[in-house]
C-alpha cells in the first residue's frame, strides 16, 4: 500500500500546503522519507479555532442519541478501513502490522462506548430547602471547543481517546497529533467526517509543536486543553491554561515498578511480562520498567528474561515475523545510549542489548539491566524505550517502598498468588492504574490516568467523558 497524501483539516476544508512551510515524514524502518507535511502557521491556527467555535454552536446541539449513532458510525468506518489505516500507522510509526491492527480496532471500541456513554450523561434532582422552589436540577454540559495533542507512541488510541471522549460529551475538537504520525489521525478524523459530524467541528492542525499549544490555547475560541506527553511539556501548558483559567487533562506518562512475589508463579510472570516490556519497543507510557523481584528469584528471573528479550526478533513491522519493530525517532537512539552508558559507568551490569541494532533504521536492542543504582538517570527518569531494569527485594515493605520511590504514578504492577498480599499491594501502591497478576490496565470502559507527575485527570471509561463537561446547576422559583 502507498502513503497518503498529508494534509490539515481547518474550517472544513483539507489543506495541502500552509503558511507554516512543510516537514518530512520518515518511515522509521528504513529511514525513508514518506511524504511531506504542510505546517500551519498563527493563520490556520486561528482559522481552526474559530472554526471549532462555529462546529461547538451545532454540535452541541446535536442530542445525545443523534452524538451516539454518529459516533458510533465513525467507529464502524474504522473497523472497515482498519487495514488501510493499520498500514498507515505501520508505516509512519515502525510497530508490527498485528499491534498496529489491534490499536486502530481498539480505538474503534474506545469510540464505540463513549458514543453509548453520552446516552448517560446524568444529572441529578435536589430536593429544595424552601418553599416557591420548583425544582433544582444538576447537569452535565461539554466544556467548549477542546485543543488536544496527541505524541507520536499510539498514532491512533490516543487521539481517538480525546477526540471520541470530545465529540461525545458535545465539544468540539482541534486535534494536534504529532509531526511525525500525522497520516494515522487523518484518516480517523475523515472517518468522522464521513460518518456525519460537522466539518466544523474537527479540525486537524500540525505546525512548530510550541507555537501550535501557544497560539491555541491562548485563542479565545479554546475553552480546554489535552494533552499526553513528557512532564515537562506538560507542566508548561497545565501552566498556561492555569494562567487563563482553561480546564486542562494531561497524561505525563511513569516509570512502572513490576513487584514480583516470592509466591508468583514465574513461568506466568515471563510469559506475560517479556511481551509487555517489548511492546512498542518500550514506547508505552505504561510500559514495565522496574522488575522489583523477590531475592530468591532473582537470578532465574534475570536469566529467563533475557534469554527471552535476546530472542526476540527485530525488524520492519510489515514483516510478519517482526517482533519488536523500530524507534519512532531518530533521537530516541542517543537517548537511549546515555541512559545505558550512565548507568555502566555508575556500576549497573549489562546483560544483553544495549546498543542500536547494526542494520539501517531506528532499531535499538531489547537491553536488560540489573544493579542500576538509584541514582542513575535510567532509574530516575522514564526511558521511553526497550530497557527492563531488574532489582532484588526481600520483603514486601521494601518492594512496596521501591515502587514508591519515584515522583510518577501511572501504571503499576504485581504478582503474587496471595490474596492478602494482591489487596495490600492493589492499596499501597501509589499509581492511577495498579494491575494484579497482569498488565492489561487500558481498556474502553475503565478509566486511564495518573496521580503526581504522571497527569491530571483520566481519559476512557465514564470517567473521560465527563473531563470535557462541566457541571452546571439550574434553580427554577415560582413565578409568582
Amino acid at each position: 500500500m502507498s502513503y497518503p497524501n498529508l494534509a490539515l483539516h481547518v474550517s472544513g476544508q483539507w489543506l495541502r500546503s500552509a503558511s507554516g512551510g512543510e516537514r518530512p515524514v520518515v518511515n522509521p524502518a528504513d529511514e525513508s522519507v514518506l511524504a511531506a507535511l504542510p505546517l500551519a502557521g498563527v493563520d490556520e491556527l486561528a482559522a481552526a479555532a474559530e472554526s471549532a467555535r462555529r462546529g461547538f454552536a451545532q454540535w452541541r446541539k446535536q442530542t445525545a442519541l443523534q452524538r451516539c449513532d454518529t459516533l458510533k458510525r465513525a467507529a464502524q468506518l474504522m473497523r472497515e478501513r482498519a487495514p488501510l489505516i493499520a498500514g498507515v500507522l505501520t508505516m509512519e510509526q515502525g510497530k508490527p502490522s498485528a499491534e498496529a491492527l489491534r490499536e486502530v480496532t481498539l480505538s474503534a471500541d474506545i469510540i464505540d462506548f463513549q458514543a453509548e456513554e453520552a446516552k448517560r450523561l446524568y444529572g441529578r434532582t435536589v430536593p429544595p430547602r424552601v418553599a416557591g422552589i420548583l425544582s433544582q436540577t444538576v447537569s452535565r454540559v461539554p466544556v467548549g471547543p477542546v485543543a488536544a495533542f496527541t505524541p507520536w507512541n499510539f498514532p491512533a488510541n490516543l487521539p481517538a481517546r480525546k477526540i471520541g471522549s470530545a465529540l461525545a460529551a458535545g465539544c468540539s475538537v482541534v486535534i494536534k497529533p504529532a509531526e511525525e504520525t500525522p497520516g494515522t489521525c487523518m484518516a480517523i478524523v475523515q472517518a468522522f467526517l464521513d460518518a456525519g459530524v460537522p466539518a466544523d467541528a474537527l479540525n486537524l492542525v500540525c505546525g512548530e509543536p510550541a507555537l501550535v499549544s501557544r497560539t491555541l490555547i491562548a485563542h479565545e475560541a479554546i475553552r480546554k486543553a489535552s494533552f499526553t506527553g513528557s512532564v515537562v511539556v506538560g507542566q508548561q501548558l497545565g501552566a498556561q491554561c492555569a494562567s487563563l483559567v482553561k480546564r486542562f487533562t494531561s497524561e505525563l506518562g511513569g516509570h512502572a515498578p513490576v513487584i514480583v512475589c516470592e509466591d508468583a508463579d514465574l513461568d506466568h510472570v515471563l510469559k506475560l511480562a517479556v511481551p509487555a516490556k517489548f511492546r512498542n519497543a518500550g514506547q508505552v507510557c505504561a510500559s514495565p520498567i522496574r522488575f522489583i523481584v523477590q531475592r530468591r528469584h532473582h537470578a532465574a528471573f534475570v536469566q529467563r528474561f533475557t534469554e527471552a528479550a535476546r530472542a526476540l526478533r527485530l525488524g520492519p513491522g510489515n514483516d510478519p515475523r517482526t517482533q519488536m519493530g523500530p524507534l519512532t525517532h531518530a533521537r530516541r537512539l542517543a537517548d537511549l545510549q546515555h541512559f545505558i552508558d550512565d548507568a555502566l559507568d555508575q556500576g549497573a551490569t549489562l546483560h544483553c542489548g544495549g546498543r542500536r541494532a547494526p542494520r539501517p533504521g531506528w532499531y535499538f536492542e531489547p537491553t536488560v539491566i540489573t544493579g542500576a543504582p538509584p541514582a542513575s538517570r535510567v532509574m530516575r527518569d522514564e526511558p521511553f524505550g526497550p530497557i527492563a531494569l531488574i532489582q532484588p527485594f526481600d520483603t514486601l515493605d521494601e518492594a512496596i517502598a521501591q515502587a514508591n520511590a519515584l515522583p510518577y504514578g501511572l501504571g503499576a504492577y504485581a504478582f503474587t498468588r496471595g490474596l492478602d498480599s494482591a489487596h495490600r499491594l492493589g492499596e499501597e501502591i501509589e499509581a492511577g492504574m495498579v494491575g494484579i497478576n497482569h498488565f492489561g490496565v487500558s481498556q474502553p470502559e475503565t478509566p486511564f490516568g495518573g496521580v503526581r507527575h504522571s497527569g491530571i485527570g483520566s481519559e476512557m471509561g465514564a470517567e473521560g467523558l465527563l473531563a470535557y463537561t462541566d457541571v452546571k446547576l439550574v434553580v427554577v422559583g415560582a413565578s409568582s
